[in-house]
């Protein structure tokens, strides 16, 4: 029996609440002090936990010798003066003291600690190296951090306050569910996770995550519906004697293979473009373009999805069963063309993520 909850990511742009522009760019800057020492602490992390991992290794024990990693006062193997996951937080909040406050660097040393445990076998037998951080990552955040979450009709929208900063969010058209989900959050019936900040082009966005309970959609588990993907048509579903087929490969492939020969022509008319003004200038059409056809892609995909889940639900479809993708995977890794333009990938991780919210069980054949 599955879990009867979901987790939700959003992303929802967040302006700082005050009323002069000086005091919004200290506050800014401050979260970009902030980003920097999350960035700083994390490689710092990964680093200690290899070490912790490997040091037989390093320091090649004889076989008499018994290590555990854990505290020596709780166990007589025990080579560390504290709990593990302690160690990794005491080192990072006594180096970055009043720097950033405690509760940032002791959720990311929480994920971190659980992201390595996941990947620890491979990096033992090097099929993976250890992760690199970069300077522009997300910061995260528990729910506790953030304070006095309302709505306020004068500034049409959802106002609180996290680490003294006053933020308002601001949703723009916002044609999705992100008001909804605030507004639930606000009356207590959903819950606030672990959640991130982000600062991209100098804009603040706060991934939230948020926890709810699954759809009940009446669904039926032995009510099978098979579905395929081809590069001739995205998606074609069955249940029963009721087949459905979502796109097609000219109108998936057409628009992205034209978005595709703009870009070629923006390349090469950035090489002829007059100097001056800077690179970012010179590549502006060709950055356009590349977010155009990225765009396209997520929408088409989720479009997709989306049509495929809703067949399942009218039909009380409780079980989805993909055919034979591990095949149609293999093939396209083997044409550059299929693997370039059909995006066989993220299509599945949308179908997954949709099946699961509507509490669709998921098999991949």
């Amino acid at each position: 029996m599955g879990k009867s909850t979901i987790k939700l990511t959003r992303r929802i742009q967040l302006l700082i609440d005050l009323p002069t522009k000086e005091e919004r760019k200290e506050k800014l800057d401050k979260l970009y002090q902030y980003q920097n020492r999350c960035f700083r602490a994390a490689n710092i992390i990964v680093s200690h936990m290899y070490v912790q991992e490997m040091i037989k290794d390093f320091f090649y024990l004889s076989e008499g010798i018994k290590y555990k990693l854990a505290d020596e006062r709780n166990d007589e193997d025990g080579i560390l003066q504290r709990s593990r996951i302690n160690t990794t937080y005491r080192m990072i909040s006594d180096r970055f003291k009043g720097e950033i406050p405690t509760d940032i660097l002791s959720s990311l040393n929480n994920n971190l600690l659980s992201t390595f445990n996941k990947n620890k076998s491979e990096y033992w037998q090097g099929q993976c190296s250890l992760r690199n951080f970069k300077r522009e990552m997300a910061f995260p955040f528990p729910p506790k951090s953030m304070s006095r979450i309302s709505y306020n009709p004068d500034k049409k929208a959802f106002c609180f306050r996290l680490f003294s900063i006053p933020f308002k969010t601001y949703l723009g058209k916002d044609f999705t569910d992100k008001h909804k989900l605030l507004e639930r959050l606000v009356k207590g019936d959903i819950k606030l996770c672990t959640s991130n900040i982000k600062l991209k082009d100098g804009k603040t966005y706060w991934l939230a995550v948020f926890e709810i309970e699954k759809e009940r959609n009446g669904l039926d588990p032995a009510l099978i519906a098979e579905a395929s993907l081809s590069l001739e048509y995205p998606i074609i579903v069955k249940v029963g004697k009721t087949k459905l087929t979502i796109g097609s490969r000219e109108e998936f492939l057409y628009r992205r293979l034209a978005i595709q020969a703009a870009y070629k022509r923006a390349q090469i008319g950035a090489t002829y473009s007059r100097s001056g003004k800077g690179r970012k200038k010179k590549l502006k059409a060709v950055d356009r373009l590349r977010k155009l056809e990225s765009d396209y892609v997520l929408h088409r995909i989720h479009v997709y999805s989306r049509k495929l889940i809703d067949f399942c639900i009218k039909h009380r479809a409780g079980t989805l069963i993909l055919l034979n993708q591990d095949d149609k995977m293999n093939i396209a890794k083997k044409e550059e063309f299929v693997l370039r333009n059909w995006s066989y990938y993220e299509l599945m991780t949308k179908i997954k993520y949709k099946a699961e919210k509507a509490g669709i069980e998921l098999i991949v054949g």
